[in-house]
């Protein structure tokens, strides 16, 4: 997929949805965190990350701005805490699932520039609910996971919250740039590459 404006735009559109949707949930399981720090809204300079998009442009693998979170305020703070982190990939699920139809039945009206942008911003969806299902931190799946960790380990839980980014991050560089530069194979991108195929087939296949 080139970097093209199609591509920028379908970006822009779907981490703001994915990081709204995060703020969203948040506010309206008790947390005032994200709206205070003018985290629900739909405009994207909200949610725009720097670093985040110089990376999408080094290795192609980027973020939005992390949205604010205190699990203080959840009334029931294990289980809200997991639906927070669900909601930002859920969304891009739902996203691609009602973007699925208009490619599938009205591409032949819509003119090509119009399905380009629109079948762009699917498949940006599904990658993007993808890649933040890997349940390792910092990403929403290692979040969602929580609600399933017994209390007992809670404590080594939040441990591989804190640590595990930091070796997540060296893992991102290793498979970009040793293992995609000098083997031509990348453990990432296969999974990720396999698993959006799988995704988006049964999207087509079940409307």
């Amino acid at each position: 997929m080139l970097f093209d404006l199609t591509f920028i735009v379908a970006l822009v559109v779907v981490v703001t949805i994915h990081e709204f949707s995060h703020a969203f949930v948040a506010y309206k399981l008790g947390d005032p965190t994200a709206k205070i720090a003018g985290r629900v809204t739909l405009n994207p300079l909200a949610h725009l990350d720097l670093v985040g998009t110089i990376m999408l442009f080094l290795i192609h693998i980027g973020w939005g701005k992390p949205v604010p979170v205190n699990p203080l305020y959840f009334r029931k703070p294990k289980r809200d805490e997991a639906l927070t982190a669900l909601a930002g990939p859920f969304s891009n699920l739902v996203l691609a699932l009602v973007l699925v139809l208009p490619i599938k039945y009205l591409s032949g009206y819509m003119g090509s520039t119009v399905t380009d942008i629109v079948g762009t911003v699917l498949d940006v969806s599904i990658l993007l609910f993808v890649f933040n299902m890997i349940p390792l931190p910092p990403l929403d799946g290692s979040k969602i996971i929580g609600f399933f960790i017994p209390g007992r380990y809670q404590r080594a839980y939040r441990n591989f919250l804190y640590d595990g980014v930091k070796y997540f991050v060296i893992f991102l560089l290793f498979d970009q740039f040793v293992l995609l530069s000098i083997f031509q194979f990348s453990i990432l991108q296969l999974f990720i590459g396999t698993t959006f195929t799988f995704i988006k087939s049964l999207l087509f296949l079940g409307t």
